[in-house]
């Protein structure tokens, strides 16, 4: 059985570009699920909700930022750069966007030198990931006031940085200074007309059961007796499985002259982005499609990696993971802080629950709204990790302040 798969590795590379490492994730991930019993279902279920709850706003996030750029004919990535003061607001504004797309858009700027270091704090205080979705529909009055408080942390917390540190502190070359030092084998090569039209279907039916799960509602319940087939969890699986493929083998990773970093597509500075097929597939959804593509599929492999990190390690060490919030008093606000350094949304939803459901106090929802980085925190550590970390341990102290202050006043 193992001596095909291992001829099939081989030769992926070859006739795909890539490198062996990187199909060997894809072919691994698909023989867990082929292999069956509970190991593969976790698998499968875990991809899912990694492409369902995050990829899907990720993307959608980025064709709007790129539609945006195309309707009114402005770069947002230069904009972003030469804000300077304004930097930090722009960044707490994405970063406010419920799911993690905003907050994902802003590191991606951080980590190509075109941010400061003030904006990348700024955007982890203000994201709540998906737990902001639940938040909204549950208790819209509560989401205003947590939107309010953390954005305000938000803003002056990273001009504090900026004040202590400067604007330079951290930051990155701008990626058009730099050689390419991430291209792979293969990389650049265009995806198939074909291809992208799957990934921009896989998507778009994708978009209503994401915001159904956002919603804490199951998607699979739509098909009626249909349901136990769970075709949700097939088509996220699906979703998830063509952006690993494609991160693999680097397909359309970078076009020819592009500078071979992450977060560097726009549809008016890559004026001959478009997969070899002239200016005109540089016009209208598809070319969004295919700006966002790249950023998406690689936030989906850490996202998966995550995930799955997460599932097993509390499948293997047998915890609850309610039982990490069994605390009273003034432990509370502090758990919450300390849940939030946890990359992902799964625990920050759980809290957020658990405030819904008279659990938690409000402190311990307040500092962990503002420590709490959702699936931003993935593309960070990978490209940037010294920069991620100080982010994080930063964001801790507003966290503690106002979870404590909002505990002082009996929240």
């Amino acid at each position: 059985m193992f001596a095909p798969i291992y001829g099939v590795w081989q030769r992926l590379p070859e006739a795909f570009g890539g490198r062996a490492w990187r199909w060997s994730v894809p072919i691994l991930l698909l023989a867990a699920v082929l292999g069956g019993g509970d190991s593969g279902a976790l698998v499968r279920d875990t991809l899912a909700e990694a492409y369902l709850q995050v990829s899907v706003f990720v993307a959608g996030t980025l064709m709007l930022l790129f539609a945006v750029e195309r309707w009114f004919a402005v770069d947002l990535r230069e904009r972003i750069a030469q804000a300077r003061v304004g930097q930090v607001p722009i960044a707490t504004a994405l970063g406010m966007l419920p799911g993690c797309g905003g907050a994902i858009v802003v590191v991606t700027q951080f980590v190509n030198g075109r941010i400061g270091f003030g904006a990348l704090v700024a955007v982890l205080i203000a994201t709540m990931g998906d737990a902001a979705f639940l938040l909204i529909a549950a208790a819209p009055e509560t989401a205003v006031v947590v939107f309010a408080v953390s954005g305000a942390s938000a803003v002056l917390c990273g001009w504090a940085v900026e004040a202590i540190h400067g604007r330079d502190f951290l930051r990155h070359r701008r990626a058009e200074d730099d050689a390419p030092t991430t291209a792979v084998a293969g990389a650049g090569r265009p995806v198939p007309p074909v291809i992208d039209g799957l990934w921009a279907a896989l998507w778009a039916i994708g978009v209503p059961f994401a915001l159904l799960i956002a919603f804490q509602q199951d998607p699979n319940a739509w098909f009626g007796p249909w349901a136990a087939y769970q075709p949700a969890t097939w088509l996220g699986f699906a979703g998830a499985m063509l952006a690993v493929t494609l991160w693999a083998g680097g397909l359309g990773e970078r076009e020819a002259g592009t500078s071979g970093t992450y977060g560097e597509f726009s549809p008016l500075s890559n004026a001959g982005h478009g997969n070899g097929r002239g200016a005109a597939s540089n016009v209208g959804p598809m070319a969004w499609v295919r700006c966002a593509r790249t950023d998406t599929n690689f936030v989906t492999v850490w996202v998966i990696a995550a995930f799955l990190l997460f599932e097993f390690g509390v499948v293997f060490s047998g915890v609850d993971p309610e039982a990490w919030f069994a605390v009273v008093g003034p432990l509370a606000p502090l758990v919450g802080v300390l849940v939030g350094f946890i990359p992902g949304c799964g625990p920050q939803i759980l809290l957020t629950t658990l405030y819904l459901s008279g659990a938690m106090p409000m402190s311990a929802l307040l500092a962990n709204a503002i420590s709490n980085d959702g699936d931003a925190l993935f593309p960070a550590i990978a490209l940037a990790p010294k920069a991620a970390v100080l982010a994080t341990a930063y964001s801790a102290l507003p966290a503690l302040a106002v979870g404590y202050a909002a505990f002082g006043l009996g929240y």
